[in-house]
């Protein structure tokens, strides 16, 4: 699997001519920088301190005894990092903290205090404090000031303070924050969101519950995001914009025609003075520059004049070309001197939508060209809200690694934060991102969970303009983000009409018009709803010929279905107790379960597991529950696939991930563990994909790329649980591009061979060099649905070892001899030598892997070996190969 280079495209040598044209007379420039305050931060409950914030801000006010803070974080993780209350994420433990529904909020009013070290500003140069993120309202104190006028509220508007007159003399400083919790806490009942009165506030749904979580107890309070200092001259950029247009249908190979590159900011002159200066920045060797005047104490917003860039390198989506990436440092110079500068990585792009008259429903083109999406939803990355770049790095790959082009941001969770979508970018994940609502807190549905009516949470949230002016806040944040493709008003429902006009007739267009806003997740504008009900879904666990023969809605914006990891994964956050079997009633259709089971939302794989055979024990239980995983999603993709541009326009899966340890709706865990569903969808939703209907058996080619394939040879064989071969067929055959492509039924035959005890089908698309450029090996169950013969199938013999052929890069030579069985889903783990834990995360480059009699896979393994720095070992266990262990030559 080929990883995006993610090439940073500077032209070096433009760079140096415009840094002798221009920047050669910037010199004694001004100190600019940006740092975090993420380290020693002191905090205290409220009602614990009896002193006010202009005290408490002062140095000389004593917080040695305070508890060590987690900033940025909240409440919760404050206590969890001071181990004052258990892990949430571990067995029942979340029901032995506090909710702040019953401990009324002062119980999670806390200040939160930090001292640092800066000097006081000279001259014309100022200095900013900057917050990023705070649940939910506050009041900001520094060295005994109060920096803002009347309290702040809003969980995403974001606070900027200019500080430069009240920093201390003797560069000794203190910033003390005291943070109020959302104003309603909502009652967590066990309805979709408790008993919808969180979304009364504008912030996240989720914390009050939802059929895939807990309540957060503390409902996310805290100073949740970064706070940084920022130092400027007396001009400060603010909110650049970039704009890149792509006219015309392009390819990602050859020569391009020029892009238009649009470049705006807003500069603020904090000076009481005017100044003079020049706007400026370099994209590939040519200036682009403008002389500006700003009044004293003014903001103005200036735009650039558009530049062609000549022979542009082009972003993509993933799967359909790289995903280039160009610095851009936009500064404002005055007197000789950077007074600000802003770093952007802009992708060169443009993103169309149509409606597409044969699917009814929105088709979504990139740089001229249509793309077939393939999405997973996303809630957030960690429901504390404990964020890191190389989480969200490991975590975009995985969708990546998924052969997924679109991940959407549900609406009950948050704008999602700038490093997500700089590994979107990277990565080339188009983002889908709702704003805040949902259907089920705002009105939707009639709901007696609900405290409400509907007409009253129709209304919600309880304050208006601050939703709007947070959204125009968030706006502005991201927007320069290739990776965002499209603006959503909500998840399942509108906002209020008042904000909607706004946003779609005054926010939208002022702030980021050049991207499709769309007014609800499931809207009859993206999606024509003929079969009624909600207009996305189903959401359960399917036969596999459902997702390939029953049409579902043409832009289907959640359908989804299982997702449990194997035994490993429960034993990270489940007593060893409580991992028992799930007993399924087929009579009744219902599932027992253990109550910890329950508590961590599983959803049934009903019978599916017990054609396999009666799960022995739990490992047993979770190790067929990967077989359905992999079958479930491939089959949900190729299906979609099958009829693309017919039927779909796109397709995304509820869900990929989970924030917390849930037991559904999960292509890995919350530990960054993949199990199978991944790469169910890994070979599902390959670009250049052949695949066959298990219901007519016809044999078909997905071609999602925009060239044509020629001169393949397509070959069709099936094996007996012995190993013994029998083709069926080998043919020439093309396919054009973005479209799929019917071949021939191997139904009559295939039934036949699978009659007794079932059969493995492969499935093999070869180029002119007698290569294998998509393979797909099926198991089809025996003529009464059960997989008997799996559970008869001789051991495996195949031959492992394992290679370093890079600084954390693992090559692994799976070997089956001629004559064996299938060696049937394999799953490969990178582990510590010494102990035989899973290294996380890891990324394969294919993994629950079968190898035929007479063949060899190569499996690739990234990992971090700045993180594990020692040799590891590859675990290596299938369903007729015992689990061993593989030492790496590591003569690297």
């Amino acid at each position: 699997m080929a990883l995006p280079s993610k090439t940073i495209i500077s032209s070096f040598a433009g760079y140096l001519a415009f840094s002798l044209t221009l920047f050669l007379s910037v010199n004694n420039v001004n100190a600019q920088s940006v740092y975090e305050l993420n380290t020693g931060w002191k905090c205290e409950k409220a009602t614990d301190v009896r002193s006010d914030g202009a005290l408490i801000s002062k140095n000389t006010f004593y917080i040695a005894a305070w508890q060590t803070a987690t900033v940025p974080g909240t409440v919760l993780t404050t206590q969890i990092n001071n181990k004052q209350i258990p892990d949430p994420f571990y067995g029942m433990n979340n029901q032995q903290i506090p909710d702040i529904y019953k401990a009324g909020r002062d119980y999670y009013t806390y200040w939160f205090v930090k001292d640092f070290k800066e000097n006081a500003p000279q001259g014309v140069q100022q200095v900013y404090l900057n917050l990023r993120g705070v649940n939910y309202s506050c009041d900001v104190f520094l060295n005994g000031h109060q920096l803002n006028a009347k309290r702040h509220s809003g969980m995403f508007l974001r606070q900027c303070y200019n500080i430069s007159k009240w920093i201390s003399k003797d560069g000794n400083n203190r910033i003390a924050v005291i943070v109020y919790p959302p104003d309603v806490v909502g009652n967590p009942n066990g309805g979709q969101g408790g008993d919808g009165t969180i979304a009364r506030n504008v912030g996240i749904q989720y914390t009050a519950g939802w059929d895939w979580i807990q309540p957060v107890r503390d409902r996310n309070t805290g100073i949740w995001d970064k706070a940084t200092i920022e130092k400027t001259g007396a001009v400060k950029i603010n909110d650049p914009h970039v704009i890149t247009l792509v006219p015309g249908v392009r390819q990602p190979e050859g020569p391009q025609q020029p892009a238009i590159i649009q470049v705006s900011a807003e500069l603020e002159n904090a000076a009481n003075v005017p100044v003079t200066g020049v706007l400026q920045y370099n994209l590939d060797g040519k200036p682009v520059t403008k002389t500006v005047t700003l009044k004293a104490n003014s903001t103005q917003t200036v735009q650039l004049a558009d530049y062609n860039l000549k022979n542009p390198k082009l972003w993509w989506p993933n799967g359909y070309g790289p995903q280039n990436l160009y610095h851009l440092n936009l500064q404002f110079v005055a007197s000789g001197k950077i007074s600000d500068q802003k770093d952007i990585e802009t992708g060169i792009r443009q993103i169309t939508t149509e409606w597409n008259d044969r699917t009814e429903s929105r088709q979504i083109n990139v740089n001229g060209q249509k793309i077939f999406i393939k999405g997973g939803n996303w809630i957030v990355s960690d429901e504390l809200l404990r964020f890191s770049d190389k989480r969200y790095d490991a975590e975009v790959r995985f969708h990546h690694d998924m052969n997924l082009n679109l991940i959407r941001v549900w609406g009950g969770a948050l704008i999602e934060r700038p490093e997500f979508y700089a590994a979107c970018d990277k990565y080339g994940l188009l983002v889908f991102q709702d704003m805040w609502g949902s259907g089920d807190c705002n009105g939707r549905w009639m709901d007696p969970q609900k405290l409400d009516d509907q007409w009253t949470r129709r209304k919600y949230p309880d304050d208006h303009a601050l939703y709007i002016k947070s959204i125009e806040d968030q706006v502005k944040m991201v927007r320069n983000y290739p990776s965002l493709a499209i603006w959503c008003g909500g998840n399942e429902i509108t906002p209020p009409e008042d904000i909607l006009i706004a946003l779609r007739d005054t926010v939208m267009p002022q702030l980021d018009n050049t991207r499709w806003f769309v007014e609800y997740s499931n809207s009859e504008k993206m999606s024509r709803n003929v079969l009624g009900g909600n207009g996305d879904g189903p959401y359960g666990i399917q036969p596999l010929s459902t997702f390939w023969d029953q049409r579902t809605f043409p832009f289907n914006s959640e359908v989804g279905s299982v997702g449990i990891n194997d035994i490993e994964s429960f034993k990270r956050f489940m007593p060893a107790g409580d991992i028992k079997v799930p007993e399924y009633d087929p009579s009744s259709r219902k599932t027992k379960t253990d109550s910890v089971w329950d508590y961590h939302k599983y959803i049934g794989y009903d019978g599916f597991i017990d054609k396999y055979g009666k799960p022995t024990d739990a490992t047993n239980f979770a190790a067929k529950a990967q077989l359905v995983n992999y079958d479930q999603y491939r089959a949900l993709m190729e299906g979609f696939s099958a009829h693309a541009w017919d039927w779909y326009t796109g397709v995304i899966i509820w869900k990929t991930q989970n924030p917390w340890t849930a037991l559904r709706g999960q292509m890995y865990d919350y530990y960054l563990d993949p199990n199978a569903c991944l790469y169910g969808l890994h070979s599902g939703s390959e670009p250049l994909h052949i695949m066959y209907n298990p219901g007519d058996g016809m044999v078909m080619v997905a071609n999602n790329t925009f060239s044509t394939h020629a001169n393949m040879m397509l070959v069709i064989k099936v094996y007996d649980m012995a190993g013994k071969e029998t083709l069926l067929t080998q043919v020439f055959a093309d396919v054009t591009p973005t479209t799929t492509k019917r071949y021939l039924s191997i139904k009559p035959e295939l039934d036949k061979l699978a009659k007794n005890k079932g059969a493995f089908v492969d499935l093999e698309l070869l180029n002119t060099n007698q290569q294998i450029i998509s393979q797909n090996i099926y198991w089809v169950p025996d003529e009464k649905g059960e997989y008997s013969g799996l559970q008869s199938m001789a051991t495996a013999q195949l031959a492992v070892s394992a290679k370093q052929v890079a600084k954390g890069k693992i090559a692994v030579t799976l070997i089956n001899p001629a004559g064996a069985p299938v060696a049937f889903f394999n799953r490969l783990s990178l582990i510590n030598q010494q102990t035989g834990t899973r290294l996380l995360p890891v990324f394969y480059s294919d993994n629950y892997v079968s190898v035929l009699p007479g063949a060899s896979k190569t499996i690739t393994i990234d990992y971090d070996a700045a993180q594990y720095p020692e040799i590891p070992s590859v675990s290596i266990s299938g369903w007729n190969l015992k689990e061993q262990t593989i030492k790496i030559n590591s003569a690297f």
